[in-house]
Order: structure tokens, then C-alpha cells, then sequence
């Protein structure tokens, strides 16, 4: 998941065969008895490579001024300096401070006898500790050096640790706000755009924006921003395809994946090449890509830059994750509500090749259709509602015990040439409950002339092309014939419709629909309490509770004040 590898902060910071030790001294003489004190010891290098595989010999580079020994720094790393204060071109403090402002390296200051009170300055001033050079031993040296060594890293440790903590807490008080902010939206723009504006509300993020997958293409649209530098995407290219080198950087990586990508720094990142001009001019170091995902459907993804390298680290990963999830859940919840509200909506048709086979076989040799017209979907089974023309209802239900997936059927009310019919289908679930899930409403299944044809309803906007993915990945055999835009009829908007959506609870509303449709309220019966109770599974006593519930909410919606 990470782009690079952290550090081992195990080990010293240079791992490479030598101990890499920088000496700044202008006197020959003390630079050449450090270098003699180094030569033969093997101490050292235990100490130091205690953890490592190999021993890391001690290697001496040898620089008379301060100037010089500042450009070795920026040229080469090195794993710790011994630094002389008094040198041609600087004295004093100054030069501690000149080297300790350029690099992290731990600095190690030689002085004189009558210097050691300057020592202890330097220590309060960012060396890690001093030496006095008339009685510096060998044994002292090495002593020093690996302690030198060992403080400046337990030191980076303990920074680092306090900035992920910080950084931890910050984005778990972000989280929070973006939860606020989606209970608090109505549309999905608005909810995407305030998630942004919420992210770089914190110093911490220089930039974010969400984009989703264009339907026609694998490019990544954007759709939103917020920062520093919104005229990035305005110079930028993202996909979603994996062949493309547009779409092997960290944004379509967590398209594919679903899961957060992180690129902790753009500088090294090879997969981050097609952009790292742009983003280095807007002081992009690192990012992350996070995915808005619900069940398989993507929704899009959600970008963040950063000033710092390495600013996302692996315990904000699954706060980054839980982000997404409550954005997508989000998304989701919005786009349930607009496909019960709009006046306009989508229809995308399916046909089904191997489904009800022996009912498709029976609608081409006795030229009969068969119509479904409701779905009611209970915890176990789909309940199917509808009715069969120009067949008998012997030929019918013997056809239904042939097929595969249906588990009963019954006959509710017969007029001369069509009757009504109930069909138990659990093999059908799970097709209809993903397509639900996805705000999605399969609205009629039609089975006539040899073909079994269903049709979807979405709200309009919605991505159809990811739902047509979605319900092909499914089952092999869907073939997806034709999409097209229609009007909703009018009782989405009645009060009756009101009350089946925000007043009853799912078992309420299930008992209900079911009933109605097994013929409850007919006169004659279509079906028994007992019936339905058990189609339900569930006692008498509670259907007979849940159906009173749903009247009494609707009479006192149409006669209450």
C-alpha cells in the first residue's frame, strides 16, 4: 500500500558497509590523532551495527573548514560530525549552529581545556555532546560517537512518534466533522465540496479534491476542490486504467484496489512522474487517495496533498478508510432519496439468459407471457408478484416445478384468459437486494417470446454505466439491451407513498406489501393471515400487529389534522 518503504529506525541512519564519521578540524595534529584513535578500533562498529547483519567499518572524512565541510554534508551523508568551533572561516557558536541548521546529522563538538563551559552551551544548543581534545582515549571516542549516534536516533523516533499522534488526533477530529457535514447536507455536491473545504480548513493539507470515473471513458473527472493550487487539475491527467501511465499513480491504484494508496513522497515516487512537475511547483510532497466505495460500487475517490514528505502515515490509513466509507455511505443514502422523490428517472433493461429456464422454454412454445410486476424482498426469500397470460394454470405451476430457484408458487385470483400468481425465489435475492443496495429499484421482470427481460429504475444523474457494471458482475449470463429516460408516475409522490418510505419500519412495510399483493385485502381472500405469516416467517400474531401499525399510520395520515 505504501509507495516507499519507512526507514528501519533499528538501524543507523546510513546503512551502507561504512560508518560514515565527518571530521571539521583545522589543526593537523588533532586530526590526524582522532583519525589514528579510529583506524584499528572494531568497537564501534559493533556497538553501532549491533542490529545489522554486517559490521559497519568507520570511514573518516577530513575537512579543515567550515565552508568545505558543509558541502561534504550536502554531497555525501555522513552518520555523525566531530566538529572543531574555532575554524578560519567561523568561530564560536556560530559554527555549531551553522551545521546543525543544515542537516540532522548528531554533531559531536571537540574543545580545548579552557573551552568545556562552551561545550556545555553547545550541548543546550543542539549538539548531542562535546569532547575535550587533550583528554579525548580511544575508549572515549567510540564511547561518545555511539552514544552520539543512538541519542539522535531515539530522538527522530520520539518526533516522529509525536507527529503521527498529533496527526492522528487531527484527522480523527476531521472525521468527526465530516460526519457532521453529511448529516447536515442534502445533495452530493454539496456534501463533496464541504468534505474539501473541511480537510484544508487544516494547515496540515494543502489541497484536496474528489473526482469520479467519466461513464464513457476511464478518465478521472474532478468533480470538487479546495486549497492551494485548484488549477492543478485544470494541467493534469488521471485514469483509471492500468495500462495508461496516468492511471499507475496512487489515484486509479485505489480506484482498482478500494483501498487507500499513499505516496510519501512525490520527489522519488516513480509511479508519481506524470505529475511531479506540477504538483513540486504547488509544494506537493506527499498525498493520499482514497476511495468512495459502498458494497462494489465506486463512487469516486477523494485526493490529499501535503507540504511535507511522509505526512500520511500507516495509522491515519484507516482513519483516511473510515473517511471514504462515511462519504460513500453518504452518497448512497442521498441517491435512495432521490430515486423515491424525482419525476424523473432511468431505465436500464436487462435480459436474463439463464434464469427461469423452464418458464422461458413454456412462454415460446405456448406463446404466453408472464408478467412480474412487484418484488418484495424478505430476509430469507424474494417474493415475486404478477400475473401469466394465455396459459393454463396447470401448465404453469408444472413448468414452475421445474425450475431451478423457485421454491413455491401459488395461485392468488383467476380471471377467463389470466391469473395472478406468487412466486418464492430465493435464488434471486441476492441480484435484486445488490441492485437495491445500490439505489437502484427493479421496477418489472417480463418473461415472453423464449426471453426473461427485467428493467431497472435509477434517478437521473446517477452513474447508469458503474450500476450496469455492477449487475453484469453479478451473473455472467446479463446482457444489458437498452437505457432510457422516462417519467416517474405520479403515486411516488402521494401520502401513501410517505407513509410505506418514512413511517414504517422495514418489517412493517414488508408484512404490508406482502400482503397486499398475496391478496390479503381482497374480498374474497387471496390469502390467509396464516399464509402470509408463514411465507414471512413469522407468528400470525405478529403479522396482524405490523398490518394494524401500517393502517393506523395511513388513516391518520389521510383523516388525522
Amino acid at each position: 500500500m505504501m509507495s516507499e518503504t519507512e526507514p528501519n529506525e533499528t538501524t543507523a541512519p546510513d546503512s551502507a558497509s561504512f560508518l560514515r564519521i565527518l571530521l571539521i578540524e583545522d589543526n593537523p595534529g588533532d586530526a590526524r590523532l582522532i583519525e589514528e584513535m579510529l583506524r584499528d578500533t572494531a568497537e564501534l562498529a559493533r556497538r553501532v551495527s549491533a542490529d545489522e547483519h554486517e559490521d559497519r567499518r568507520p570511514e573518516l572524512t577530513h575537512e579543515d573548514r567550515l565552508e568545505d565541510g558543509l558541502e561534504r554534508l550536502r554531497s555525501e551523508p555522513a552518520d555523525v560530525v566531530l566538529l572543531d568551533l574555532n575554524l578560519p572561516d567561523s568561530t564560536g557558536l556560530e559554527t555549531l549552529e551553522r551545521v546543525d541548521g543544515e542537516s540532522d546529522v548528531p554533531i559531536v563538538v571537540l574543545t580545548g581545556v579552557r573551552d568545556q563551559r562552551i561545550g556545555v552551551d553547545a550541548i543546550q544548543r543542539g549538539a548531542q555532546d562535546f569532547l575535550v581534545k587533550d583528554e579525548v582515549t580511544s575508549e572515549l571516542l567510540v564511547r561518545t560517537i555511539y552514544h552520539a549516534i543512538e541519542r539522535a536516533r531515539q530522538e527522530r523516533i520520539r518526533h516522529r512518534q509525536r507527529d503521527q499522534l498529533e496527526a492522528f488526533n487531527r484527522l480523527n477530529r476531521i472525521g468527526h466533522d465530516v460526519t457532521h457535514a453529511v448529516i447536515t447536507t442534502e445533495t452530493r455536491d454539496e456534501l463533496e465540496q464541504r468534505v474539501c473545504d473541511r480537510l484544508v480548513k487544516s494547515d496540515a493539507y494543502r489541497f484536496a479534491w474528489i473526482g469520479e470515473v467519466n461513464p464513457g471513458s476511464d478518465q478521472v473527472i474532478p468533480k470538487v476542490a479546495a486549497g492551494v493550487g485548484e488549477d492543478y487539475l485544470e494541467e493534469i491527467e488521471v485514469s483509471a486504467d492500468a495500462d495508461d501511465p496516468t492511471g499507475q499513480g496512487p489515484t486509479g491504484r485505489a480506484i482498482r484496489t478500494g483501498s487507500v494508496q499513499i505516496t510519501t513522497d512525490v520527489q522519488t515516487d516513480p509511479a508519481f512522474e506524470p505529475w511531479r512537475e506540477q504538483a513540486t511547483e504547488r509544494d506537493y510532497r506527499s498525498s493520499a487517495a482514497v476511495p468512495i466505495v459502498h458494497e462494489d460500487l465506486v463512487y469516486g475517490v477523494l485526493n490529499l496533498y501535503s507540504a511535507r514528505p511522509r505526512a500520511f502515515t500507516e495509522p491515519e490509513i484507516p482513519i483516511l478508510a473510515r473517511i471514504g466509507d462515511v462519504i460513500a455511505h453518504a452518497i448512497t443514502a442521498i441517491e435512495r432519496r432521490d430515486a423515491l422523490v424525482s419525476d424523473t428517472v432511468v431505465e436500464l433493461e436487462f435480459r436474463l439468459d439463464e434464469m427461469a429456464e423452464p418458464l422461458v422454454d413454456l412462454s415460446a412454445t405456448e406463446a404466453c407471457s408472464i408478467e412480474i410486476d412487484q418484488l418484495v424482498s424478505g430476509d430469507e426469500a424474494l417474493l415475486a408478484y404478477g400475473s401469466a397470460n394465455d396459459v393454463s394454470q396447470e401448465t404453469f405451476l408444472e413448468a414452475v416445478d421445474r425450475t431451478p430457484g423457485i421454491t413455491d408458487a401459488r395461485v392468488l385470483a383467476a380471471r377467463r384468459e389470466t391469473f395472478e400468481f406468487e412466486l418464492v425465489a430465493p435464488a434471486a435475492v441476492s441480484l435484486f437486494e445488490t441492485i437495491a443496495t445500490h439505489g437502484g429499484r427493479v421496477e418489472s421482470a417480463t418473461i415472453a417470446d423464449g426471453e426473461f427481460r427485467f428493467v431497472v429504475e435509477l434517478p437521473r444523474g446517477r452513474d447508469t454505466r458503474q450500476m450496469v457494471e455492477l449487475i453484469q458482475n453479478e451473473r455472467d449470463d446479463i446482457t444489458h439491451l437498452a437505457q432510457r429516460t422516462t417519467d416517474r408516475s405520479d403515486h411516488a409522490e402521494s401520502g401513501a407513498q410517505s407513509v410505506l418510505e418514512d413511517e414504517l419500519t422495514e418489517k412493517q412495510r414488508v408484512a404490508l406489501e406482502t400482503a397486499y399483493y398475496a391478496g390479503y385485502f381482497d374480498w374474497p381472500r387471496g390469502s390467509t393471515g396464516e399464509e402470509i405469516a408463514d411465507r414471512l416467517g413469522i407468528a400470525p400474531a405478529t403479522l396482524n400487529q405490523h398490518l394494524r401499525t401500517a393502517e393506523r399510520k395511513f388513516f391518520d395520515l389521510v383523516l388525522g389534522e
